[in-house]
C-alpha cells in the first residue's frame, strides 16, 4: 500500500527534523513506495506514522508525563513550560496534512491518553503571562540604567571622546575618528533634542558640565543599553521556548554590574550591543518562520535582521563579528534548502536572491547612507583635516584650501607644506627638539605631524643660492622635474638633512634631521626633486604632482616609516631616508599648501573628490589609526584572556581629586557563572553530539531537550565565540569594555543551559510534581543565587537560596552608581585579606600552590564583604573602597 502524500509529505519533514536517515530520492515525480513502518526510538511497538497522529504515551510512565508531538514540535520535558525541540517540517502545512490523514479513531485514543489541551482561554492567559512577564523585565532594565543617571555630574572616562563628537556633529565641525560615523551621530542627535548647544568642550574626564544639558545624551544610551535584556529574554525564549530560561538569562544582564556601567554613559558600546542584539534576535525571529517562507512576518523579520547589521557596523567595525554570525546562518539554511528535493531549484533561487537583497544589498545601502549624510553634516573645517587627503580638505569650508586661490606652479621661493601620499601619514614637520643622545647624530628632529602647523611650514631654495628669490628684483625661477634643491624649515630656518646614520626605529633606513645656521648647512642638505611618471624640465603642479625627493649624497628616498616614535619624539611618525628605491606611497608626496606674492592664482573648485573617493579615503585612514592606537598615561590595559574572568576592570571616574569614583567591573557572580556554564555547555553539548551522531536511542523528551541545547546553544556559542577569539589576533590595543558583546552571549548562554540541566535531572522523577518543583527550585536558586551547605539537602534550598545574584548585585552596585565615601580603612581591607588568604594563590607561585590556611565558608566572606565597602573614613580623593579593595586583592596575588 502507498502512503497518501500528506503523510509522505510529514514523515519526510520529521525525518528532516529528528536527523533520522533520510532515504534516497531522485528527481522527477514522488514515487509510490511501500508502506514501511518507522518506529519511533524507544517504542519498537508503535510506528512513526501513529506518532505523528500523538499516540506516544510511554507505558511505563505515570499518565502526568506523556509525551505527544504535535505539528513536529517537542511537548516540555517536564511541567508546563514551553521547551522543546523546535523541529519543524520544512512546509508549514505538513502537520495539518498529517493529520488529516489518521482515522477518527486514532485521533480519538491519542486525544484520550494524553494531557488535554489547554482552553483558549488558559492559552490566553499564557500569554498575557508572558507578555507581562517582558514588560517586568523591561521596566526592571529600565529602572537599574536610569537610576542616579546624572551622578556624576562630570566627565567619565571616553564621556570626553564621544560627547566631544557629538558637539562637533551639532556644530558640524569635521573631526577624525578610528570608528564609523552612526554612532556619533546618534549620540549627536540625541543632544541636539535634548536642548544640548554643542559649546561645552568635553576636554577631560573631571571637568564639570555645570549648566550644559549632557542628560539628554546619557538618556539615550541608557535606553539602548536598557533594552539589552528584554532582547535578550525574547532571544533565548524563541531558542528555547522555555519562559525560566529567558528569566534567567534577563536577570544575568539586568544584575550585572558591568553592564549597568556601560550603559549609563556617553558610550559607542550601548549602541554597538543594542544593534548586536536586535540582530541576534531578529535572525532567531525569522528562522522561527521558516516554514512559512515569503510571509509577511517572515519579510519583516529578514528586512530588520539586515537593518541591524547595517547598524552594527555603523557603530564600530566589530560589528563585523555579528555579520559573520547571520551570514554562516544563512549559508547554513540555503545549503539544507538545496538539499531538499521537495523543493524546487527556482524556489531556492528565490530564497536566495532575497537574502542577496534583505542581508547584502539593504545594508551595503543603510551604510553607505551613514556616510552620505556624515559627509553633508560636517561640511567645516576642524581637528580631522590633517588625516585627509589635500582633495579632501578642499571641500571643507574654513579650511584654506576650500574655495582657495593659490599659485599653479611651484617656484623657488615659495613658502609650503609637503604632504605624504600614505593615508594618516600627514605632513612633513620639524620642531626645535633634539634627537636624544644614542639615537643617531644629536640633531633637529625631522618628523610626520597630522595636524595643521606652523612647523610643517618649509622654503624652497636653490641648492647654492643665499639671496632672497622673494624679491621683486629677481625673476621668477620656477622649479622643475630634476632639480637639484634645499628646503628650509621657516621656523627654525635649518636645512632638511640626512647621512649614514641609522634612523631612530627602521633599520637600514638612514636618519632624518634639521641641519644648519640660517640656511647655511653641507652637502647633505641637497635634494634632486623627481616627479613620478614625468619628463625632465616639466614644471610641478601644486597639489597634482606627486614627487620624490632623491638625497644626493646617500641616493636614499626621502619617506616617512609610519611608526610612532617614542615620547621624546612626541608620538608623531618618523621620518627616514630609505635606500630601497622602489616607488611606495609612503616615499610620495605632494605640495599641499603654497604661498608666493609673484605668483598669479587659481581656484581648486576642480580639485574635489566624489563621493565614493571620500568614502574610500575614509576606510583607509579608520583602518590606519585603528591599527596605530596606543595607550595614554596611567592608562589600564588588558589582554584577552582576563576578561572573562573578570581580572581586571577600568576605572571611570575618581581622578583629579573627585569625590565620586565609578568603576567598571562585571558581577564576579555573573561572570564566573558564565564561565562555568561555557565549560559545562562544551563538556554537555559533545556528550550529547557524539550520542546522536552514534545513533543512540534517546527517550522523547531528552531528544527533544538534546535539540534545544545543541541548536539554540550552538547559535549562542558561537556567538560568543566570534565576539571574543578575534581580539586575540588584533595588533591594537585592547581594553576591558571590548568583551561585553561576548558577554552578552554567555549570559543568554547560561540561562539556555541551566534551564535544559535543570529539565533533564528532573526528568527521572516518578511525578510530574515533583519534577516541576526540582525544575522551578532550581531555576529560583541560579536567579536568587544558592549559598548551599553540604548540610543541607534538596528541601533546604528554599531558604539556601536568598543569595547570590540579587545580593552581589546589592553588594557590588556601588561599583555601578558611584562612591563618594573616601578611603577604605586599612584594617577592614587586611581583615576581608586575612579571610581571602585560604582561596588565593600563594604571592610568589607561578605553579598555582595553594596557601596553608583552610579557605574560610563563603557565608564568612560575603558578610565581611559589605563592611569592608561601606566603612567610613577620611576623604582623600582616592578610587575608594571597591578599587581599593581591587587592586590590593591583585596585589596580593588573588587575580580574580
Amino acid at each position: 500500500p502507498a502512503w497518501p502524500p500528506g503523510m509522505l509529505c510529514a514523515t519526510s519533514g520529521l525525518l528532516a527534523a529528528t536527523a533520522l536517515p533520510a532515504q534516497p530520492r531522485g528527481r522527477g515525480p514522488a514515487p509510490r513506495c511501500r508502506r514501511r513502518e518507522l518506529h519511533f526510538p524507544g517504542h519498537p511497538e508503535l510506528s512513526l506514522c501513529d506518532f505523528l497522529a500523538g499516540r506516544l504515551a510511554r507505558p511505563s510512565v505515570p499518565a502526568g508525563r506523556r509525551a505527544v508531538l504535535r505539528r513536529g514540535r517537542m511537548p516540555p520535558a517536564v511541567g508546563g513550560g514551553l521547551v522543546g525541540s523546535e523541529l519543524r517540517p520544512r512546509r508549514g502545512r505538513c502537520g495539518s496534512q498529517a493529520a488529516r490523514a489518521v482515522s477518527p479513531d486514532v485521533a480519538n485514543e491519542a486525544a484520550a491518553r494524553s494531557p488535554k489541551r489547554p482552553a483558549w482561554g488558559s492559552r490566553r492567559f499564557s500569554v498575557l503571562g508572558r507578555w507581562a512577564l517582558l514588560a517586568l523585565v523591561t521596566l526592571l532594565s529600565f529602572a537599574t540604567r536610569f537610576h542616579r543617571l546624572d551622578q556624576p555630574q562630570h566627565i567619565c572616562w571616553d564621556e570626553t571622546h564621544f560627547g566631544k563628537m557629538g558637539s562637533y556633529y551639532i556644530n558640524r565641525t569635521f573631526f577624525f575618528d578610528v570608528h564609523p560615523p552612526l554612532g556619533k551621530m546618534l549620540i549627536g542627535l540625541a543632544g541636539y533634542l535634548s536642548g544640548y548647544d554643542g559649546t561645552f568642550l568635553f576636554q577631560k574626564p573631571g571637568d564639570k558640565y555645570e549648566h550644559h544639558s549632557y542628560l539628554g545624551m546619557r538618556a539615550f544610551c541608557a535606553c539602548l543599553g536598557s533594552l539589552l535584556v528584554p532582547f535578550a529574554y525574547l532571544t533565548v525564549l524563541e531558542l528555547s521556548k522555555s519562559l525560566p530560561a529567558a528569566l534567567l538569562a534577563a536577570a544575568l544582564l539586568t544584575f550585572d554590574t558591568g553592564c549597568l556601567t556601560l550603559s549609563q554613559y556617553i558610550l559607542l558600546d550601548p549602541i554597538l550591543m543594542f544593534f548586536i542584539m536586535a540582530a541576534m534576535l531578529s535572525m532567531v525571529k525569522y528562522n522561527s518562520c521558516t516554514g512559512r517562507p515569503f510571509s509577511a512576518p517572515w519579510w519583516f523579520w529578514l528586512s530588520l535582521t539586515g537593518v541591524n547589521l547595517a547598524g552594527a557596523l555603523g557603530v564600530k567595525f566589530v560589528g563585523l563579528f555579528i555579520i559573520l554570525q547571520v551570514g554562516w546562518n544563512t549559508v547554513s539554511d540555503l545549503w539544507q534548502l538545496f538539499g531538499d528535493l521537495s523543493i524546487s531549484l527556482v524556489t531556492v533561487g528565490k530564497h536566495l536572491a532575497a537574502r542577496v537583497l534583505c542581508l547584502i544589498v539593504l545594508p551595503l545601502a543603510l551604510y553607505t547612507a551613514t556616510y552620505a549624510v556624515h559627509f553633508m553634516v560636517l561640511n567645516k573645517s576642524g581637528p580631522g583635516d590633517g588625516f585627509f587627503s589635500s582633495a579632501f580638505q578642499a571641500r571643507l569650508s574654513g579650511n584654506n584650501l576650500h574655495n582657495a586661490s593659490i599659485p599653479e606652479h611651484l617656484a623657488y621661493g615659495s613658502v609650503i607644506t609637503v604632504k605624504n601620499l600614505r593615508m594618516a601619514i600627514g605632513y612633513l614637520h620639524s620642531h626645535s627638539h633634539l634627537y636624544p643622545e644614542g639615537i643617531g647624530a644629536r640633531q633637529q628632529q625631522v618628523t610626520t605631524y597630522l595636524h595643521k602647523d606652523y612647523n610643517n611650514l618649509w622654503i624652497i631654495k636653490k641648492q647654492n643660492a643665499n639671496a632672497d628669490p622673494v624679491d621683486p628684483s629677481f625673476p621668477v625661477e620656477f622649479v622643475r622635474h630634476g632639480d637639484i634643491i634645499r628646503l628650509e624649515h621657516k621656523e627654525t630656518s635649518r636645512n632638511l638633512h640626512s647621512h649614514y646614520h641609522e634612523a631612530p626605529l627602521t633599520r637600514k633606513h638612514y636618519q632624518v634631521t634639521g641641519y644648519g645656521i640660517n640656511g647655511t648647512g653641507d652637502s647633505n642638505d641637497f635634494w634632486r626633486i623627481e616627479v613620478v611618471n614625468r619628463k625632465f624640465g616639466n614644471r610641478i603642479k601644486v597639489l597634482r604632482s606627486r614627487i620624490r625627493l632623491i638625497h644626493l649624497v646617500t641616493g636614499c628616498v626621502l619617506g616617512s616609516s609610519g611608526k610612532v616614535l617614542p615620547k621624546w619624539g612626541w608620538e608623531q611618525l618618523e621620518v627616514t631616508c630609505t635606500p630601497y628605491l622602489k616607488e611606495t606611497l609612503n616615499s610620495i608626496w605632494n605640495v599641499e599648501d603654497h604661498i608666493n606674492p609673484k605668483l598669479p592664482n587659481i581656484s581648486l573648485d576642480v580639485l574635489q573628490p566624489s563621493f565614493s573617493e571620500m568614502l574610500l579615503e575614509s576606510h583607509m585612514v579608520m583602518i590606519r589609526g585603528n591599527n596605530g592606537l596606543k595607550p595614554k598615561d596611567n592608562e589600564f590595559t588588558s589582554k584577552p584572556w582576563h576578561w572573562p574572568i573578570n581580572y581586571q576592570g577600568l576605572r571611570f571616574s575618581g581622578v583629579n581629586d573627585t569625590d565620586f569614583r565609578v568603576y567598571l567591573l562585571g558581577n564576579p557572580v555573573v561572570w564566573w557563572l558564565n564561565l562555568l556554564s561555557i565549560a559545562l555547555y562544551l563538556l554537555s553539548g559533545s556528550i550529547l553530539g557524539i550520542a546522536v551522531q552514534r545513533g543512540a536511542q534517546l527517550p522523547a523528551e531528552v531528544e527533544g531537550l538534546s535539540q534545544v541545547l545543541l541548536r539554540g546553544g550552538g547559535q549562542l556559542l558561537l556567538g560568543w565565540m566570534l565576539h571574543y577569539f578575534p581580539f586575540f589576533l588584533m595588533g591594537r590595543i585592547l581594553y576591558f569594555h571590548h568583551y561585553f558583546p561576548a558577554m552578552l552571549f554567555s549570559s543568554m548562554l547560561t540561562g539556555l543551559l541551566w534551564d535544559t540541566l535543570l529539565r533533564l535531572c528532573a526528568w527521572r522523577l516518578a511525578t510530574r510534581s515533583l519534577a516541576r518543583g526540582v525544575h522551578v527550585l532550581g531555576i529560583l536558586g541560579l536567579l536568587l543565587g544558592t549559598a548551599y551547605r553540604p548540610s543541607q539537602g534538596l528541601a533546604g534550598m528554599p531558604t539556601a537560596s536568598l543569595w547570590i545574584l540579587s545580593h552581589s548585585f546589592y553588594l557590588f552596585h556601588p561599583l555601578a552608581y558611584g562612591m563618594s565615601h573616601g578611603r577604605t580603612q586599612v584594617a577592614g581591607i587586611m581583615g576581608l585579606l586575612k579571610l581571602l588568604r585560604g582561596l588565593q594563590l600563594s604571592p610568589g607561585s607561578s605553579r598555582g600552590q595553594p596557601a596553608v590556611e583552610p579557605a574560610p565558608g563563603p557565608s564568612q566572606l560575603w558578610r565581611k564583604l559589605p563592611e569592608v565597602l561601606r566603612s567610613p573614613a577620611r576623604q582623600d580623593g582616592t578610587l575608594g573602597a571597591c578599587l581599593e579593595l581591587h587592586h590590593t586583592l591583585q596585589s596580593r596575588g588573588f587575580a580574580a
